[in-house]
């Protein structure tokens, strides 16, 4: 078997809105691979299909081998799956939400009992196993959720943006715990919107309105679609974006924070800014990154669709 999950060509429809239009990948195992997109982009049904909870109007896909559409309780089997609002347990600790998960899937009382506190142990909640899981933060949530879905060993661990709305302290410990996986040899398929994890992954794919864009790993989309990036620091970011979109669209142009990142040549910035009369404290060419990339081919996407009328 080479890769831990394989899709071809999975669509799905929702009456007449297509959430997902012929996606097709692989993913290795013991890979770490990043679905990445906005809002509505498809990540969700995707995890979905993947986890054999819904089925794709076309296409197939398989998980460690197994059809997810016609042997879906086979693949719940192989799989841990973390969904966006993961079921815990408000009412019940941090430890009877792990035995609950433990008893759903057949793990037995010794070995629960050792898996258990490893999987505590490594991701902080020992000292809490006593707490509800309704008074845990954010953050220790999520890594309980992770904890639950890890009880049975999984080969294939599906998170859907378990980050979303988390703290960064946390958020960087989750990505820490994910490393550690990997490294065990656990294959991990996540999604996220943040673009900043999704250069922490092996491969990514770049989903918008249920299609990928690109897949691959995260330095060759970079250097095969970001291009020349020219980097400009002023007093009013703002107005500087402004500017440099009006003289080099609206696709070219990203505010990150305090900074504007535009897909142009450093004298190409420098007129356009001296045009519009801003002047910017710094202007130099760096190295792009996968937001440079999203926010340029998405904006040229919504340019397009613009230009015929869609």
């Amino acid at each position: 078997m080479t890769h831990a999950i394989e899709a071809r060509g999975l669509s799905r429809s929702f009456g007449p809105v297509k959430a997902l239009d012929g996606l097709s990948f692989e993913v290795a195992h013991a890979e770490l691979f990043g679905l990445v997109g906005p809002d509505g982009a498809g990540k969700t049904t995707a995890m979905r299909i993947l986890a054999g909870i819904m089925r794709p109007s076309a296409g197939e896909c398989r998980v460690e081998g197994l059809d997810a559409a016609s042997e879906p309780e086979k693949v719940k089997e192989e799989i841990g799956y973390m969904s966006q609002r993961f079921g815990l347990y408000a009412d019940l600790t941090v430890d009877e939400n792990l035995r609950f998960y433990a008893d759903l899937f057949g793990v037995g009382r010794a070995e629960r009992e050792e898996r258990a506190a490893r999987l505590l142990g490594f991701s902080g909640l020992l000292p809490f196993r006593g707490r509800y899981a309704g008074n845990l933060s954010g953050g220790m949530k999520q890594k309980l959720g992770l904890a639950c879905a890890l009880i049975h060993k999984p080969k294939v661990l599906l998170l859907d943006e378990p980050t979303n709305g988390v703290d960064p302290v946390s958020r960087k410990d989750f990505w820490r715990i994910l490393d550690g996986l990997r490294r065990e040899g656990v294959t991990i398929f996540v999604s996220t919107s943040y673009l900043d994890e999704a250069e922490r992954c092996d491969r990514v794919g770049l989903l918008h309105r249920g299609r990928l864009l690109a897949c691959a790993a995260p330095a060759e989309i970079r250097r095969t679609l970001g291009g020349r990036v020219t980097e400009v620091r002023a007093a009013d970011p703002r107005a500087a974006a402004r500017a440099l979109k009006t003289a080099l669209g609206s696709s070219a142009v990203g505010l990150m924070g305090d900074r504007v990142h535009a897909a142009a040549g450093e004298e190409e910035v420098r007129r356009a800014l001296a045009d519009a009369g801003v002047e910017p404290s710094d202007v130099r060419p760096v190295e792009s990154t996968l937001e440079d990339v999203f926010v340029s081919v998405l904006g040229a996407g919504a340019e397009d669709e613009a230009d015929a009328g869609i």
